[in-house]
């Protein structure tokens, strides 16, 4: 195995203009090497991709981005501020970080209304009328606003997804991270969750998304990365990747999926 440290020493400077800017990245369980040197920038309003077969490394690179995860090694910068310096206040950080996950998360035992409300007006301190109007706004948007009293048990899973997304929005984050937000949906509740985030994606929302929906990849993604085994393999436009795939691994990924 290549030597972290030693391949670390020798990386450039991120991209403090950068929305999100990874050098060096590693990640170890135990002595199992999860990410191998991970250099990614992701600009402001851009739209990322992440694919690759499972145990890959896709969502282990998600969660580092809001030390979800600890990196073992390497530097991560969110809007040009270092997440692993201790001046900086990760939560505060995590505020303009939002995050969806593939099993929705909410407050079982709280309204819909209040999963959207409870974080800002906590972590925020935004005042109670304030909040529910961002969160009827945000329901609307996501085609839920006749469910704001109902429990995360009435809804359907792609219903709880939606809700999920606007639960993220409502911290009112300029980064959207999705960590494979439709693999736990029955197929035809795929298309109402990808139809939310594309919508997202069409008003400039800066997005990383791990996800197999490839469809999703080639009409939203500036730009598709694939990685294999903890490692970022080849990277482009969604184009290249699918039509042109330079790798024998993606192109052996692609004719299994495609």
């Amino acid at each position: 195995m290549i030597d972290p440290v030693k391949k670390f020493s020798a990386l450039n400077d991120p991209d403090l203009k950068a929305a999100i800017s990874m050098r060096g990245v590693w990640k170890l369980f135990d002595e199992v090497v999860a990410l191998k040197d991970i250099n990614l920038d992701i600009q402001a309003g851009e739209k990322v991709v992440i694919i690759g077969p499972s145990g890959s490394g896709k969502s282990t690179a998600l969660r580092t981005i809001n030390r979800l995860e600890e990196a073992t090694i390497g530097q991560i910068y969110i809007n040009g501020q270092d997440i692993y310096t201790k001046t900086n206040d990760i939560n505060k950080m995590r505020q303009n970080v939002g995050m969806v996950f593939q099993n929705f998360n909410l407050f079982p035992h709280m309204s819909v209304l209040t999963n959207l409300t409870i974080a800002p007006m906590t972590l925020r301190k935004i005042n109670k009328s304030e909040a529910e109007d961002r969160a009827m706004f945000l329901l609307k948007k996501v085609g839920l606003i006749d469910k704001a009293k109902a429990y995360p048990s009435m809804l359907s899973g792609g219903q709880q997804q939606r809700v999920a997304i606007a639960r993220a929005l409502a911290m009112q984050p300029s980064i959207m991270l999705f960590d494979e937000p439709t693999s736990a949906l029955d197929p035809e509740m795929i298309g109402e969750v990808l139809d939310v985030m594309v919508k997202l994606a069409e008003e400039g929302m800066t997005m990383v998304v791990v996800t197999h929906e490839m469809g999703f990849a080639r009409q939203v993604a500036d730009r598709v990365i694939f990685m294999d085994q903890g490692a970022v393999v080849e990277e482009g436009l969604p184009m290249q990747l699918f039509d042109y795939p330079q790798h024998p691994r993606l192109q052996q990924f692609l004719k299994q999926i495609l």
